[in-house]
């Protein structure tokens, strides 16, 4: 992996992180303000936070590798 392509890694995980963020930040907002109301939003919601958790995980685990591979 060359530098340029370890600095673009880099930049997906921390774009990856920010959106993972967003979603868990909306999934309390939806706790703290419109349940029980709102309770058929969880499940959307949940999965949406958790799929880009899981994307962000899969990203800083090939960024971890490549660091690992360039030290």
């Amino acid at each position: 992996m060359t530098e340029d392509e370890l600095k673009y890694l880099d930049r997906e995980v921390k774009k990856l992180k920010r959106i993972s963020s967003e979603w868990a930040a909306q999934l309390h907002d939806l706790v703290e303000d419109k349940l029980p109301a709102g309770y058929l939003e969880i499940p959307g919601i949940a999965q949406s936070t958790f799929d880009a958790c899981q994307a962000w995980a899969d990203a800083n685990a090939r960024l971890q590798t490549a660091q690992k591979e360039m030290a």
